[in-house]
């Protein structure tokens, strides 16, 4: 789909790089060539991973440990790049918590744990990298991982709809504001169930679960890591340089069955939903 050397001479920080979707969309930046930096707070799941990533690729992988909800060990994250590999051309800010739990049982430490994380940490990485991007002059690319309930909300997952919301806003904001002054493009991606090791098995308990998500996205299916490795190398590349202030949705068409009111009509046999609404249709008098 790609030339193999479409990151080439480019430096990407991937927060929460060291699993999950993270490493498979580090790992696909490596693939084509760029310098890749992953973060996490764990140091020996970091370095496991990019040496796990660089035997993978044969590329340039750093592992670095970060809390994002640090402005200080962020600002120690880009400074680490840059002595690295000489400057900072994208971001990915991937870093993420969430956990199922009704609003009314919250407590202030989980809600605080899942926005510090999402929001924080996402303006933390965006702020210190859009300094160092501002520095060099050469303008860059960001980018962050959304989920589809930024536009609709979601019941039980309460900081995470209200965090995703937020960076959504800061994406849009500064599309304007450093796309203007310097040249630096912020987008994002929204992605559907794709399913993964660690969250997956905590919001999904069981195979029923999974089944009935399936029914409620048109093509039927989870999404697959490569598939959103494409889309975030797109965004991420310079082919994308037009591409300003946007939230791309993958999704299988998910969100959008759920928010048409007749949707619900795609879930019974075709044949049978043709025959129910002609019997629907007025009688011509």
């Amino acid at each position: 789909m790609y030339r193999q050397d479409l990151l080439e001479g480019q430096t990407i920080i991937v927060t929460g790089g060291g699993s999950g979707l993270g490493k498979s969309m580090a790992t696909r930046y490596a693939e084509l060539g760029a310098n890749v930096v992953i973060a996490s707070r764990n140091i020996e799941k970091i370095e496991a991973a990019a040496e796990e990533m660089r035997a993978a690729t044969n590329g340039n992988v750093f592992g670095v440990q970060v809390d994002v909800r640090s402005h200080e060990a962020c600002e120690a994250m880009v400074a680490k790049a840059v002595e690295k590999y000489g400057a900072v051309h994208g971001l990915l800010n991937n870093a993420a918590g969430n956990f199922l739990c009704p609003s009314e049982d919250l407590s202030v430490g989980g809600y605080e744990a899942v926005v510090g994380i999402v929001m924080t940490g996402s303006f933390n990485a965006t702020q210190t990298v859009g300094r160092q991007m501002i520095a060099q002059g050469e303008g860059g690319s960001i980018l962050s991982i959304l989920t589809t309930y930024v536009y609709t909300g979601s019941a039980f997952v309460l900081p995470s709809a209200m965090a995703k919301a937020g960076v959504l806003a800061m994406t849009k904001s500064l599309a304007v504001e450093w796309g203007s002054a310097y040249g630096i493009r912020c987008n994002a991606i929204a992605p559907g169930p794709f399913p993964t090791e660690g969250a997956w098995t905590r919001l999904l308990p069981d195979q029923s679960m999974e089944d009935e998500m399936k029914k409620r996205i048109p093509m039927k299916r989870f999404g697959e890591h490569q598939e959103l490795a494409n889309l975030a190398v797109f965004l991420m590349s310079r082919e994308a340089g037009y591409v300003n202030g946007e939230c791309v949705v993958i999704d299988g068409g998910e969100w959008l069955q759920g928010a048409g009111e007749m949707n619900r009509f795609v879930e019974y046999d075709r044949e049978n939903i043709k025959q129910m609404l002609t019997a629907m249709r007025p009688k011509k008098s």
